[in-house]
């Protein structure tokens, strides 16, 4: 159960965790504390709720209308008290208007509705559109109605007019892509309401579409990589009794497989001679994202790094290596540890490894790039190259300490995202540290990096 497993082990289980219990308690694990953190959940949960009704009450009642309930009932109550006519008129004119906004709740027009999202993905910044169409199946007139289209966190209000019966009306407007993500467009929903402004009523006519917002990613060709040892699955020195890479012959030795025996060799020499191999190795790239919030100065720097392992994951997609991309897992808010796991992106295509690529996000509680890489390290087997990405704010120190996570003779290459900074390239033991300004430095650094 490697993939949810409690940093519990370890003495540093809560060292640098930020969630909601450490925010609440501190390191406190004892009765008091966890009394603390049930109470707090529990009158979260009853927040939850009551918001819940409310928002479900007030998408039907305004503001006003709230007013007006608690008006006319107080004018009638003062206005024969005190005897006030006024008051009691004014209870009257009130409930007049409450009764002509409930019947402006009753009914429901008979509208075709139509939503089309012209694309289902693009990338951060492209243009995207999405079209409504709305007929009239009636024989009768229908009335023009406000229609709302839910945008992501916006609204695209359409003051649709009045359709004779078999006509159509068609609007078509612009989705904003200026940041990654799942848009969710729709549902569409007309909405009546009294002249006053007392209700509201919305009604639903289609479901919602998703827009999938891609990350910025560039093309890295396949010989840019070519520094890497082993990416190509280079022969190394280990020799071994079954393999593609022929190195010598010699003497048969018991436990030998008959099939790699040398004939012609064994009838020259009077001995059995088999072949020798050398062992390949297959390149087995892992790009490692961390998520942590302290791994970066700036949304432009993790945005940066989405991007270049969207690169990376794409170019080993497109050579059909096997690849594995990774990113920290979060610590829940109430956790007493922290959680050591990665979750693993969908690697089967590049559109479905972007998919996964749009939704991540930045937390405080996500594991740093030392843990990040110190479970990869644990999951994924026969790494060969190792890619860490982070930001500017992963020290040096943090760096070495992440690469040596990983076996011997896997090449481990930190691409540290900093807009502030010029490109540069620098090698220590066992790690190649790439440090770029702009995505397309990425292209050049690896270039640069394998002529080196």
């Amino acid at each position: 159960m490697s993939s949810s497993q409690f940093d519990s082990s370890h003495s540093t289980a809560t060292a640098g965790l930020t969630n909601a219990r450490t925010r609440i308690v501190g390191n406190r694990t004892g009765f008091l504390a966890d009394a603390i953190i049930t109470l707090v959940r529990f009158f979260r949960a009853i927040g939850e709720v009551l918001s819940a009704w409310f928002r479900r009450v007030s998408s039907v009642v305004t503001p006003l209308g709230w007013s007006m309930l608690f008006l006319v009932p107080a004018a009638f109550v003062f206005g024969y008290g005190l005897g006030w006519v006024e008051l009691v008129a004014v209870a009257f004119a009130g409930t007049v208007l409450i009764l002509i906004a409930a019947a402006y709740l009753i009914g429901r027009n008979a509208f075709a509705i139509e939503l089309t999202v012209g694309h289902s993905r693009v990338v951060v910044g492209d243009r995207a559109t999405g079209l409504i169409t709305v007929t009239n199946p009636t024989r009768r007139r229908l009335i023009g109605v406000k229609v709302e289209v839910p945008v992501g966190r916006g609204l695209a209000e359409i003051a649709m007019p009045g359709l004779p019966r078999g006509a159509a009306f068609r609007h078509e407007f612009l989705v904003p892509t200026t940041h990654r993500g799942v848009l969710a467009i729709g549902p569409v929903r007309t909405v009546r309401a009294d002249p006053v402004g007392l209700v509201r009523r919305e009604l639903v006519w289609t479901t919602a579409k998703e827009l999938f917002i891609h990350p910025r990613t560039i093309g890295i060709p396949s010989t840019s990589t070519g520094f890497v040892r082993d990416l190509e699955g280079n022969p190394t020195r280990d020799l071994s009794n079954s393999d593609v890479s022929f190195h010598a012959l010699r003497e048969y030795v018991p436990g030998d497989e008959r099939r790699y025996i040398h004939w012609k060799s064994t009838a020259k020499t009077g001995t059995y001679m088999v072949r020798q191999f050398e062992e390949t190795r297959r390149s087995h790239l892992v790009i490692a994202l961390s998520l942590a919030s302290a791994n970066y100065a700036t949304d432009e720097e993790f945005e940066m790094a989405v991007s270049v392992a969207g690169s990376l994951g794409a170019r080993a997609i497109r050579d059909a290596r096997n690849v594995a991309v990774v990113v920290s897992e979060k610590t829940p808010e109430f956790a007493k540890r922290k959680v050591l796991a990665v979750r693993h992106l969908n690697t089967l295509t590049r559109t479905r490894l972007l998919d996964d690529l749009a939704v991540v996000e930045h937390a405080e509680s996500a594991l740093g790039i030392m843990d990040v890489a110190r479970v990869a390290a644990d999951e994924v087997t026969g790494i060969s190259v190792a890619f860490l990405v982070c930001g500017s704010l992963a020290t040096p120190t943090e760096l070495r300490a992440a690469s040596t996570k990983f076996p011997p003779g896997v090449e481990v290459v930190a691409v540290v995202c900093d807009p502030e900074t010029i490109p540069g390239l620098r090698r220590v033991a066992g790690l190649s540290v790439l440090t770029i300004g702009y995505l397309e430095d990425l292209q050049k650094s690896l270039a640069r990096a394998a002529a080196a």
